[in-house]
């Protein structure tokens, strides 16, 4: 894969997760069980795109890669689901900072336990890009204050903090952890091809839906699975930036990772747009470095 074809899936894969969150964050407006419905939707589309990649491309499934994979899998399937119930309790422009925070985590693991040193500019972009989410999260926490007391009076401090802090936080937690492991398979060590790890993610994740369906069925019969066309447009988005993760990270994970971590930033924008909501100076700032780190990554050969 060429350097030109390698950016094009990293910047696919930052499209793509940069606006499927505010798909989520319209529908989980609506019910208790959005965040189950939105697993069962995503877990049906990567599961069709599986079914469909291995026809194309004449392969089979290979248990003990699924089971190999496995770990990773759960990791990402595990934040991804945080991430959905957290959209219920705390906004997405201070949800999304939070979370994408991850990739820097993300590319500093590669540094401490691979030994791995890099020129100035790699540690100065991991440094905008942390400083721009420290910034843009400050800021949210800041400007949604009165929202926040006007939570803590109905829910009290307690379900504040564990709700609508803890989410996004545990999110940061298991993708960091997941895509360094990912780096690690498929990269460093090169444990795994990129399409075994594609199949086998989406396969999991498709097991994962039909499971939740059935669960979510006999909880409550009546509830109706299909019916948010928002879920399938989030579904659909958060499939295409998978498979062109898996290859973007397969060629060059240091750099990759903090790249496409980094969709918070288009997150925000389309959150102004979609949800009305008006940028300050300060998020200017913060969007401007991060940018500013994702534009030197983008451009260094390590």
């Amino acid at each position: 894969m060429n350097n030109m074809i390698w950016l094009l899936c990293t910047v696919i894969t930052f499209v793509s997760w940069g606006g499927v969150s505010v798909f989520y964050k319209i529908t989980n407006k609506v019910d208790d069980n959005t965040h189950l419905k939105t697993g069962i939707l995503v877990g049906l589309m990567m599961g069709a795109h599986a079914l469909i990649y291995l026809l194309v491309k004449g392969l089979s499934v290979n248990f003990m890669d699924i089971l190999k994979y496995f770990p990773i899998s759960v990791l990402y399937i595990a934040s991804m689901i945080v991430g959905y119930r957290g959209l219920k309790y705390i906004e997405l422009s201070i949800s999304s900072p939070i979370q994408n925070s991850s990739g820097v985590i993300t590319a500093l693991l590669f540094v401490l336990f691979f030994k791995e040193v890099y020129d100035l500019p790699f540690y100065i972009a991991c440094l905008l890009i942390f400083a721009g989410v420290i910034v843009l999260s400050i800021d949210e926490i800041r400007e949604s204050k009165q929202k926040r007391e006007e939570f803590k009076k109905k829910n009290g401090l307690k379900k504040l903090f564990v709700l609508g802090v803890m989410f996004p936080l545990v999110y940061s937690l298991f993708d960091g952890v997941g895509t360094f492991l990912d780096g690690v398979y498929l990269d460093k060590l090169e444990l795994i091809s990129a399409d075994s790890a594609l199949i086998s993610y989406e396969l999991t994740f498709l097991a994962y839906g039909i499971i939740t369906y059935f669960y979510l069925k006999k909880k409550d019969p009546s509830v109706k699975v299909f019916n948010e066309w928002n879920l399938y447009v989030a579904a659909a988005l958060e499939m295409v930036g998978q498979v062109f993760y898996v290859f973007s990270m397969a060629e060059n994970a240091t750099i990759a990772a903090p790249i496409i971590g980094s969709y918070c930033v288009l997150t925000m924008l389309l959150s102004r747009v979609v949800l009305k909501e008006k940028l300050s100076k300060t998020e200017y700032a913060g969007i401007f470095l991060v940018l500013a780190g994702v534009v030197i990554l983008a451009f260094l050969d390590v």
